[in-house]
């Protein structure tokens, strides 16, 4: 960082003092997009994995029902069986 200081003087003999502060650019801007892409990330993760689950529970409970179905027709088939014999 380097500081200038510059002087003039009018023909009057009046003087003007100018200082120039040099300053490093500022960096932190990446940080706060970083920040806010995380973020983003972080909540679609959160709403995929709850869409996930709910199809998960969906398919398991069409699976047992299918299968209770499917026990339902076994108990018909033998009952009719039993009739016939």
């Amino acid at each position: 960082m380097a500081d200038e200081i510059h002087t003039t003087r009018d023909p009057d003999g009046t003087t003007h003092t100018t200082t120039v502060i040099d300053r490093e650019p500022r960096r932190g801007g990446g940080f706060g997009i970083g920040l806010i892409f995380l973020v983003v990330v972080l909540v679609a993760a959160f709403f995929a994995f709850q869409f996930l689950s709910a199809e998960k529970a969906e398919s398991g409970a069409i699976t047992e029902a299918a299968q209770q179905v499917g026990d339902a027709a076994q108990d018909v088939g033998d009952a009719a069986q039993r009739a016939v014999d």
